[in-house]
């Protein structure tokens, strides 16, 4: 039964990763994948066939028991089960929360007001404008709603497609640069922060340099390319606020406010983030009923704007899908896979934990270990790859450890088009091929990626 969970999750695993050649969305695989990994762990440890480890690591096997015992160990599976599905819980109705305050912002067409800060036809100065904007507009709203925006954006600059999936190219680099030193700019960081594995105060404190690298050498190497030089017709002449409403400007400022009050609300009070957040939302929503975003705005018209309509426009798909990859990755995680020697005794734990005791045998380095993981997360989706990470390792908060995880998982799906959803997401909305990004674009966000790397590196070895 052991090896059928495992294998179970490799199956799965494999099926998410081929999703484009199996026209297939990941999210059904994730879902069938930790559904079936808990009931072949269920089958198997009421049948007395597997063990089952709790995040306290008690273990609990049925063998041998009965009476006040076997009501014991199957009490701590069902607790195992419960606890993990809170603390997915957690994640999922963060990203509700905050997908929603983003809709109801883009609803207001707040968006449009960042349009006032591209005037320039210049392709050097428009692309660092552009970058810097996917850069911190990231880390604020995420980067895979950063993308989105200033890819649309582009498009009302920008012409000639051959010359826009440059910069669109370029944007992708920067928003995952700009989500990595952030607690809310991407869904990993955000579960490193909710699992309390890193602080908003540690993770822009230790990353932020090397996420600024991240982005800005390939930027600046960009600009001594040829695709970069000259300028671009720009129709300056249009006014860009005319597509703006009376309630643009304080639906932005607003919503991007109550997202940057959440880590805030979390240090003084002390509380999960899910809970700052839905604070949030609720007053964006309030004042979403109440404001007038039009100069003869009617009740008829007032479903346009509602938070209804945003929460029917946020991505469930991609909500279910960590659903899913989350919980899959739990069953990994409360499997007792085998035993390893700890403080001279020989103890029992769970697989992630049993792979990461195999790796620092094999690869003594933890530092190779985690850039590693930061080349796979561009194959491989990064959400997975932290989730087993929060399992394999028992580093304190804060710790440089988990910092790096941050960094590597964040800004490694650079590297391919296909390797991060803000990718993902440009890639659908341009059409930017695989091989097209993989000649020009890779190597860039490359050393990018080695320049922040070694940036960390040598800050945690001297400071």
């Amino acid at each position: 039964m052991l090896t059928g969970v495992v294998l179970c999750f490799i199956i799965g695993y494999l099926t998410i990763v081929f999703e484009h050649p199996l026209r297939l969305d990941k999210t059904v695989p994730a879902l069938i994948m930790a559904a079936l990994c808990w009931a072949l762990l269920a089958v198997g440890f009421h049948s007395g066939w597997v063990s089952v480890i709790d995040s306290h690591d008690h273990v609990y096997n049925l063998v041998g028991l009965s009476g006040e015992e076997l009501h014991h160990a199957e009490d701590g599976f069902s607790n195992t089960l419960i606890h993990h599905i809170g603390k997915t819980a957690e994640i999922l109705i963060f990203l509700i929360g905050a997908m929603t305050i983003v809709e109801i912002i883009d609803l207001h067409r707040g968006f449009e007001v960042l349009k006032n800060y591209v005037k320039t036809r210049n392709k050097k100065k428009l692309l660092w404008i552009v970058g810097g904007l996917g850069f911190f507009l990231s880390a604020i709203i995420d980067n895979l709603t950063a993308t989105i925006v200033l890819v649309t954006l582009l498009r009302k600059l920008i012409s000639d497609r051959n010359e826009r999936i440059w910069f669109a190219s370029l944007i992708v680099i920067a928003a995952n640069a700009g989500g990595a030193w952030s607690p809310i700019g991407d869904v990993t960081t955000t579960m490193l922060w909710i699992g309390e594995k890193v602080s908003a105060a540690g993770l822009i404190e230790h990353l932020v340099i090397p996420s600024i690298l991240c982005f800005a050498v390939p930027a600046f190497i960009a600009t001594l390319l040829p695709p970069f030089r000259g300028k671009i017709a720009i129709d300056t002449e249009n006014d860009m606020d005319a597509q703006r409403l009376l309630s643009s400007r304080t639906m932005l400022l607003l919503g991007l406010g109550a997202i940057i009050f959440v880590p805030i609300f979390k240090t003084i009070t002390h509380l999960p983030p899910y809970i700052g957040m839905m604070l949030s939302l609720g007053i964006v929503w309030l004042v979403s009923e109440y404001i007038h975003p039009e100069e003869d705005f009617s009740e008829e018209r007032r479903h346009m704007y509602s938070a209804h309509k945003a929460l029917a426009r946020i991505e469930m798909s991609s909500i279910l899908f960590f659903l899913g990859i989350l919980m899959a990755v739990a069953a990994l995680e409360s499997l007792v896979f085998g035993s390893v020697m700890r403080d001279g005794q020989e103890i029992q734990v769970g697989t992630l934990r049993y792979i990461a005791e195999w790796l620092d045998t094999v690869i003594p380095n933890q530092d190779i270990v985690v850039i590693l993981l930061g080349f796979t997360s561009a194959v491989i989706d990064n959400v997975p790859l932290v989730a087993a990470s929060m399992g394999m390792y028992d580093a304190p908060m804060d710790s440089a450890l988990w910092h790096f995880i941050a960094y590597a998982a964040g800004t490694g799906g650079s590297m391919l088009i296909i390797g991060s959803a803000a990718g993902v997401a440009a890639m659908g909305m341009e059409r930017i091929d695989f091989i097209w990004y993989l000649s020009r674009i890779a190597w860039l966000a490359m050393l990018g990626f080695l320049a922040g790397a070694a940036f960390f590196i040598l800050e945690k070895q001297f400071f």
